[in-house]
């Protein structure tokens, strides 16, 4: 099957072909890091990181670059609000936007250059453009000159004209065109600044992406990504420096933009203050009710966060994980009862394998179409959970064998998507120790075991008031359990399905 992305430079759906074969460069724009991340934000990252996953299970080799804007407008303000240096602020909410790729499982990238560390080149590139006649300089400023790049406007489908009627611009007497954009800004007092050519100063933001990325992948690499509110300016204005700079096109192959999140019927943004933080949802939530909201859409569609989509959301996890939870208890009490005799429903059923997975792929390669995948992982869970009760009813020899396929490909299928997974080859965000969950992970896992074995003893000498003090204290803690018929499952709430049981 052959993959169709959808290139908001064509607007149309292409075949993908990458710079090399077998290979997948890819650049994502990463946050300016002056506050915490929003699930508007939290949405393009996870889309990318199911992007980037969909590539390795296809059989590439992906290269990702995404970066930290380190040094900007905002997080001067910020340091200038809360008495700290840009520095300390721009590091304090790295470390944070870290936590949370970490929270969600999202997969690092292979790269995470900062701005600050690439002035060098930022230089270098504004130089270039200076002696080309591209860009040119006003009291310390520098500024691209628009009008030197005669196709200007082609990603996000405007002209000159258009977009001088349409656009806020801040007014420069100074600038030759009011869509003219800085490159460097002189340095005021206080603020981050860097020896250059024109004087002391820092790098405008759109000149960074381009440096980052060039530097890490060259020109005409193979997927650029990022929010639909990143095609102008930010990538308009990254093409034309770009490739004003090296003579060459394509800058980039394929632009992928994935939609706004609405909030009231509104774009969720920190401008109009109508912001919800993915730690905030991630304390009420599990990773994959999250995960299941972005999912449940087409990557270029908007969505509508609320409450009540996050329940919705919630709800098809817990559908997943029951059925993962059932499929998993069979088989613990059927522990080598396999034999390779089957009924025709069973060979039926056992065929259909291949379809369903063959259904998933067809979907991810229209696009990335979540929406369409996830509908046949459900399909495969509504066919697995009739064939359970089948079994419970009328078991067979060959009951294990389907049923442990069955199980398999739901979580191969769903581990594409992210869900009930951990980054692939054990891959972690590079966050501090007291951040890394990972190490922690067993064991909680091991204590709260524990604590449900107590449980289930207390309650089978009949010390309810015990067994109802530590279901309490646990459901304080974020833990809920379920008491069903073959034992206790427990789970905690944010970080993904638990697994314990006690008989």
């Amino acid at each position: 099957m052959t993959l169709k992305v959808h290139n908001t430079m064509t607007r149309r759906k292409e075949e993908f072909v990458p710079r090399e074969e077998g290979k997948v460069y890819m650049y994502v724009c990463g946050p300016t890091v002056y506050n915490y991340i929003h699930v508007g934000n939290g949405r393009a990252y996870l889309v990318f990181d199911v992007i980037r996953r969909y590539l390795r299970y296809k059989g590439y080799e992906v290269f990702c670059v995404q970066n930290f804007t380190d040094v900007d407008d905002k997080i001067i303000n910020k340091a200038k609000e809360e008495g700290k240096s840009p520095e300390e602020i721009a590091r304090f909410y790295e470390r944070a936007f870290l936590e949370d790729m970490a929270a969600l499982r999202v997969i690092p990238p292979s790269v995470t250059p900062r701005a600050t560390e690439t002035i060098p080149e930022i230089i270098e590139m504004i130089r270039t453009l200076v002696e080309k006649g591209h860009a040119y300089v006003v009291d310390g400023d520098v500024y691209f000159r628009v009008t030197s790049f005669p196709e200007y406007g082609k990603l996000s489908g405007r002209s000159l004209e258009e977009m001088r009627a349409g656009e806020r611009v801040e007014v420069d007497e100074r600038k030759e065109h009011p869509m003219d954009f800085a490159l460097w800004k002189a340095s005021k007092p206080g603020e981050p600044s860097w020896d250059s050519p024109w004087g002391p100063g820092r790098p405008g933001w759109h000149i960074e992406c381009s440096a980052m990325s060039l530097k890490y992948l060259g020109m005409g690499f193979d997927i650029h990504g990022g929010g639909q509110d990143l095609i102008f300016p930010h990538h308009e204005n990254e093409i034309a420096q770009s490739e004003a700079y090296t003579g060459q096109k394509p800058f980039v192959r394929y632009w992928i933009h994935n939609g706004f999140v609405n909030i009231r019927e509104e774009k969720m943004s920190k401008s109009l203050g109508n912001i919800v933080l993915v730690r905030e949802v991630l304390q009420r939530y599990p990773a994959d009710v999250m995960r299941l909201l972005v999912l449940q859409t087409h990557y270029r569609s908007p969505i509508d966060f609320g409450e009540e989509a996050l329940e919705e959301a919630s709800r098809a996890y817990e559908r997943l994980e029951n059925c993962l939870f059932a499929l998993g208890e069979y088989l613990e009490r059927h522990q080598g009862a396999v034999s390779p005799m089957r009924t025709q429903r069973e060979v039926s059923l056992s065929d259909s394998f291949f379809e369903f997975e063959r259904r998933f792929e067809e979907a991810m390669d229209d696009d990335f179409n979540t929406a369409r995948a996830l509908a046949v992982i459900f399909e495969l869970v509504k066919e697995m959970n009739t064939y359970l009760q089948e079994q419970e009813a009328f078991p067979t020899p060959a009951g294990p064998i389907l049923v442990e396929q069955g199980r398999d490909l739901i979580l191969r299928l769903c581990r594409v998507l992210g869900l009930f997974d951990t980054p692939s080859g054990g891959e972690t965000c590079e966050v501090d120790e007291e951040v890394k969950g990972a190490e922690a992970g067993p064991r909680i896992e091991a204590l709260v075991d524990l604590l449900v074995e107590v449980r289930s003893r207390a309650r089978a000498r009949k010390d309810y008031e015990m067994a109802d003090f530590i279901r309490e204290r646990l459901k304080d803690l974020g833990i809920r359990l379920d008491d069903l018929r073959e034992g206790t499952r427990w789970k905690f709430v944010g970080s993904g399905p638990g697994k314990g049981t006690s008989n």
